[in-house]
């Protein structure tokens, strides 16, 4: 969403180029004779076809016969145009071009706007600069209420919110706010509320959509859509939301079928869908070409940090992904949480404290919040904070809670058996650490000692003695033979603890692996002949 953009799309002191940020229209107009009456502007105007009312004004309003108050008028529509189908540079030109014109002065409005544009591209401070020269109406009471939630002047903004007044506008740039500071349901409470008085409104439907969506409510969010791409088939922002719902509902392959119809649609000037595009083929494609498209997209789309953040994590580059969150400040759950995660990261990386507070605050904060505790990012957030705590029941309590979403997810079972483990039913969490399929997990220390306890809490020694023989030599399989040794000597699997102490006293002559073995052996015979261990 471009109300969402941080990176100004050129320089404050730029005019800006019209380079057509616009998508290409797929209208097909029939053939008409020469005597075919041209439509008026007016008619292409109450059509919304920018692009044929665009070249309308081009070919009537710059003749040179034209009179100078036509040419203003046509100046100032043609900008219109250029607004509404995206192409913010040219509009931006234009008004420039006419507050430079000291020949006839434009109307106040201009002022306004030209903020509009500004704010579009990026520009918050000159936007700022201009609405305050425009006249004092509602729209700079808007626009100065957006560049407000941007500047993070809660106060201001406040004050601002105090002037918005009963009317379509107002309400709707603010559901446009509710829906930037994560107020969801506040926004389509607006919505809801406008499309009963106003049936015809179906853009709010997209808007809507995209509100559930934000609450992981993708098939409401899916319905929704539907009767707007009904009616707008080619709509790019409704392509895309739809290619997103499938992605959370299906798999990264189904959303980019969907997302197929608007690269084709797509023209290579429309900036801002193209750059969406590749963003999204990114995150649909589990991450393929990252480092080649996010960094510059970062500031554009918002969502570009934040997947760039996660493609570290997930390549377990913890200080790039710190670098790139650490001055970020979090607005939004999804910033808060992936901040908490971080930080976690780091914590157990560098055996940080205070990093791992910092991470439960963050959780915490999240999770007891009233609009998160219900839904599942709230819960997990819960249950990291306790994990992090130690306090496994209460992590059961809230992972147990959603189970049911996440049955085919490693990293899920993964944090659940180690719960179940920590809490000693050892019965379930083997069973849950089998269920674990990624490679990149099974073969990581934690893994493989906490199945190893969970094999011979559950009577399985030899299991445990074959995941042992499976690793390479290192410092974690020493610690995980230490760990054998000690367990099996505890469980009374004392065959197994006394080759694991024997193998520990060859590579450390250390007298406790002696004793260790001694009296594991002792154990052992002793459970020969009481008949429980075969000689």
């Amino acid at each position: 969403m471009l109300l969402s953009r941080t990176k100004p799309a050129v320089s404050g002191s730029s005019s800006g180029n019209a380079d057509g940020d616009g998508l290409k229209p797929e209208r097909q107009r029939e053939q008409k004779s020469a005597e075919s009456r041209l439509p008026t502007l007016e008619e292409f105007l109450e059509k919304r076809d920018f692009t044929g009312a665009m070249a309308l004004l081009e070919f009537t309003g710059t003749s040179s016969s034209s009179s100078q108050s036509s040419r203003l008028e046509a100046a100032l529509w043609t900008a219109y145009c250029a607004f509404h189908l995206g192409q913010h540079r040219q509009a931006m030109r234009i008004y420039q071009d006419l507050m430079a014109d000291k020949s006839m002065p434009p109307p106040l409005d201009v002022w306004s706007y030209l903020a509009c544009c500004q704010f579009h591209l990026g520009l918050y401070k000159e936007a700022e600069a201009s609405v305050l020269k425009g006249p004092k109406n509602q729209l700079q009471s808007r626009l100065l209420f957006h560049l407000a939630h941007k500047a993070g002047d809660e106060k201001r903004l406040m004050a601002l919110h105090q002037s918005l007044q009963d009317i379509l506008e107002d309400q709707l740039s603010l559901a446009s706010i509710h829906y930037l500071r994560a107020h969801y349901q506040e926004a389509i409470d607006i919505y809801k509320r406008i499309l009963l008085e106003n049936r015809d409104f179906l853009a709010l439907n997209v808007y809507v959509a995209l509100c559930y969506y934000k609450l992981d409510y993708y098939d409401v969010s899916q319905e929704v859509l539907a009767v707007y791409l009904q009616n707008f088939p080619d709509s790019a922002t409704a392509i895309n939301l739809k290619a997103c719902n499938h992605f959370r509902l299906y798999n990264g392959k189904a959303a980019e079928a969907e997302l197929k119809s608007l690269r084709e649609r797509a023209s290579p000037t429309f900036t801002y869908a193209q750059d969406l595009i590749k963003h999204n083929l990114v995150v649909f494609r589990g991450g393929e070409g990252a480092l080649q498209v996010l960094p510059g997209l970062v500031g554009a789309i918002p969502e570009a940090r934040l997947n760039l953040v996660i493609y570290y994590l997930k390549q377990d580059n913890i200080k790039e992904a710190h670098n790139l969150i650490k001055d970020l400040e979090p607005t939004v759950p999804h910033e808060y949480i992936l901040k908490g995660v971080v930080n976690a990261a780091i914590g157990q990386a560098q055996g940080s404290r205070e990093h791992l507070k910092i991470a439960q605050q963050f959780f915490q904060l999240v999770g007891g919040s009233a609009s998160e505790c219900d839904t599942i990012p709230g819960r997990q957030c819960m249950a990291s904070c306790f994990f992090l705590l130690k306090q496994f029941d209460d992590v059961l309590l809230y992972l147990n809670s959603i189970k049911s979403y996440f049955y085919n997810d490693d990293t899920f079972n993964f944090n659940y058996a180690q719960a179940k483990a920590a809490t000693r039913n050892f019965k379930e969490a083997e069973e849950v650490f089998l269920m674990i399929q990624s490679e990149k997990i099974k073969s990581s220390y934690i893994y493989q000692s906490w199945l190893t306890r969970c094999y011979i809490m559950n009577g399985k020694p030899q299991q445990a003695w074959e995941l042992y023989q499976s690793m390479d030599t290192s410092s974690e399989s020493f610690s995980l033979l230490q760990l054998l040794a000690n367990d099996c000597y505890k469980m009374g699997h004392f065959l197994y603890a006394a080759r694991g102490f024997d193998l520990l006293e060859k590579i450390d002559a250390n007298p406790e692996y002696w004793e260790g073995k001694r009296g594991a052996c002792v154990g052992t015979f002793q459970r020969v002949i009481a008949g429980k261990e075969e000689p």
